[in-house]
């Protein structure tokens, strides 16, 4: 992340730049939208720590007013950013060839708004981590390559690492506000095909067990069913009978973090390949996916309404490590 005029950085750095006081125009597609998802538009590289920050201690100005981080804005406003020492960021790394041209054959859908592809398995959605690169990140830099560096393409929503199948993303700041504003009304519908241990029951056709997450445990954070988490929904159905695991089909209500991997857990049938969220020590059930390293969660589908009020829906194929595995546990 790029380093910061703040007490924990030095101030003589000389990679670092100065940026002055800015004042940014809230244009038609910045109307309605909070202080702090603006800003993380606007400021780019700037840690949201550090954003938070200068909006609690009054350094934010809409319209030369103190405001909050969840104020609402309306087009024509002013915004007052008060200066930044930001580092000079490297440019973004070139990706392989091999990535380009996964992402390439990974295409479902496009138009003037719209990019989906059905991610593969494996690749981040966007750099972070110890990552150099994702999915924005390479398509950004193919558009470069052809000519068409600064056209607007920007994530709606987000994928494991570990989570293959459909990925929206914006073309426009437009279709970007609107698809954000349908996620949060929870008024997009998603499903998802995953691999369990064991034979699911029929019965179990829903899981509303609260989420409670950053718990720690063996050193690394993970999301736990807790009464005082958020409440949290996914429905259930059995897609196929396989040899010791089903495959099913998931469609999470809410949008917690890891929710479909927790409730499967919760559900006694944790999804294989899933080192995280796995069988639990007193319970008794067979584990014969053991073996299976990559994690059998797949965005399958994904629906949503457009801005002029037109239905759309579009499906993505299960890619083939998933395949295989079903067709070696078909009884």
């Amino acid at each position: 992340m790029p380093a910061l005029n703040n007490p924990e950085i030095a101030q003589d750095n000389a990679a670092d730049s100065l940026h002055a006081v800015q004042l940014l125009e809230v244009g038609e597609a910045g109307h309605n939208q909070r202080v702090d998802n603006f800003l993380f538009s606007r400021l780019k590289g700037v840690p949201k720590s550090r954003i938070y920050r200068i909006i609690r201690k009054g350094e934010v100005r809409v319209n030369k007013k103190r405001v909050k981080a969840d104020s609402r804005l309306h087009s024509g406003d002013q915004v007052r950013v008060p200066p930044l020492r930001i580092a000079e960021q490297p440019p973004a790394p070139r990706p392989g060839a091999s990535l380009v041209q996964l992402l390439e054959n990974s295409l479902l859908y496009q138009d003037d708004d719209l990019l989906i592809i059905n991610k593969p398995q494996g690749v981040a959605v966007h750099m972070g981590s110890g990552l150099q690169i994702g999915v924005i990140e390479a398509l950004r830099w193919m558009l470069t390559d052809q000519g068409r560096e600064g056209e607007f393409l920007e994530l709606t929503h987000r994928l494991d690492r570990a989570t293959s199948g459909c990925l929206v993303i914006a073309r426009t700041p437009a279709m970007l506000k609107h698809l954000q504003r349908e996620f949060k009304e929870r008024r997009v519908s998603k499903r998802y095909r995953a691999i369990v241990h064991g034979y699911w029951p029929e019965d179990v056709v829903q899981v509303h067990a609260p989420l409670r997450k950053n718990e720690v445990k063996a050193g690394e954070r993970i999301v736990i069913v807790d009464p005082d988490g958020k409440p949290s929904v996914t429905d259930f159905s059995v897609v196929q009978r396989l040899r010791n695991s089903t495959l099913i089909e998931a469609r999470p209500l809410t949008g917690r973090t890891h929710q479909i991997r927790v409730h499967c857990q919760h559900a006694g049938h944790p999804i294989a390949g899933d080192d995280k969220y796995t069988c639990s020590a007193g319970n008794s059930q067979p584990q014969p996916l053991a073996r299976v390293r990559l994690l059998c969660l797949h965005a399958a589908a994904i629906a949503f309404e457009l801005p002029d009020g037109r239905q759309f829906s579009i499906s993505a194929p299960l890619q083939q490590p998933m395949q295989d595995l079903i067709a070696a546990l078909a009884p």
